[in-house]
């Protein structure tokens, strides 16, 4: 496929970099591309950014035949811009697409077309200390009927959108609301795609645990309610008996791109890692004990963010003061942000330079 770049009329002034907000503010282009069974992905160009027109009977509307991604591109010392682990997640979406019934992509094409759009984009990625661009890539069916069946016809995109750091005053411990009632995914459903019913199945809950004071839910296995899986917007990690203990992937989480760079951060700093998901009971007989020493949370957006204390039911545990981040949490975010923005080698060949 030949991509095309249409022209650019009038491009929007750029945000003020000392007051960056996640997803509200976007960049001039996109990128954009067409589907239909029978002839396949074709049209690919990147164009202004625009609102999209869909049929009112737009499957995805309807059947909710969605995917989408989540990457960053950093602004590195030398004025370079890099990407983190890209070609991760292209392949993690067309993971996505055939659970969903949805047209694989070409991940060597769409790494191509990406670059290109944040080279004409450059501008947009921030250099204020701790700013990336963020990079959102979607697939939706919009295929005009009313009818249950994969749809023949597919919009894929990219957005960019320039956001500030998650943690302007360092990394802060959060407070986790442990769900004894609600379930984010079962066995056997959609629980390892980023797909968006995952996310509405979790907006209830995530609001009750707001109204009571916390920054995020932990979800339970369906079946026994018993055993950790995630939290909302991330994968969780455990420091349990100097272990780096986090729940294996068995279709119910998602595959986190960071998860797996904390593990392999963590193998390399000579921490033992463990793929099991921990029981409630063992995270507040661990915290109680002594066992348990740090946790925290890792995803795209926070790339690691601690935690300072669980409730559950009745019950509160608070990790060291609650307010403290673990050292080990730290070293890893230090060492993992450091790669990302080119203060660290990256000796695992993550990073893609524009």
């Amino acid at each position: 496929m030949q991509l095309e770049v249409l022209p650019l009329e009038s491009p929007k002034p750029r945000p003020d970099e000392s007051n960056l907000t996640f997803g509200k503010q976007f960049t001039d282009r996109m990128f954009v591309m067409d589907y239909l069974t029978g002839q396949g992905w074709h049209n690919p160009r990147i164009q202004p950014y625009q609102p999209f027109v869909l049929d009112p009977a737009a499957m995805v509307l309807h059947y909710a035949q969605e995917i989408f991604e989540g990457m960053k591109a950093f602004r590195r010392p030398d004025g370079k811009i890099a990407l983190f682990r890209p070609m991760d997640n292209f392949q993690r979406m067309n993971c996505g697409a055939r659970r969903m019934c949805m047209p694989e992509i070409d991940e060597t094409f769409m790494l191509s077309a990406l670059k290109e759009l944040i080279r004409l984009e450059g501008d947009w990625v921030p250099r204020a200390e701790g700013t990336s661009l963020y990079i959102r890539p979607a697939m939706i069916a919009t295929e005009s009927m009313l009818g249950v069946r994969p749809a023949d016809q597919y919009l894929f995109f990219i957005i960019l959108c320039p956001v500030g750091a998650y943690y302007k005053g360092g990394l802060a411990p959060v407070k986790i609301w442990i769900s004894d009632h609600y379930v984010r995914a079962a066995h056997g459903g959609t629980g390892e795609v980023k797909t968006g019913g995952n996310y509405a199945a979790s907006l209830y809950a995530a609001r009750e645990a707001a109204a009571k004071g916390y920054d995020q839910v932990l979800w339970l296995d369906a079946r026994e309610k018993r055993h950790v899986e995630e939290v909302g917007s991330m994968n969780m990690c455990f420091i349990y008996d100097g272990k780096l203990v986090t729940s294996p992937l068995h279709g119910t989480i998602l595959d986190g791109i960071t998860r797996r760079s904390v593990l392999a951060l963590a193998r390399g700093m000579g921490v033992a890692v463990e793929e099991q998901a921990l029981t409630v009971d063992e995270i507040f007989e661990g915290v109680e004990s002594g066992r348990l020493s740090e946790a925290f949370g890792t995803g795209t957006a926070v790339v690691i963010s601690p935690v300072g204390q669980f409730t559950y039911q009745d019950k509160t545990v608070v990790i060291g003061d609650g307010k403290t981040t673990g050292p080990l949490t730290q070293r890893l975010y230090d060492t993992l942000t450091g790669i990302q923005y080119g203060r660290q080698p990256d000796v695992h060949g993550w990073v893609e330079l524009l």
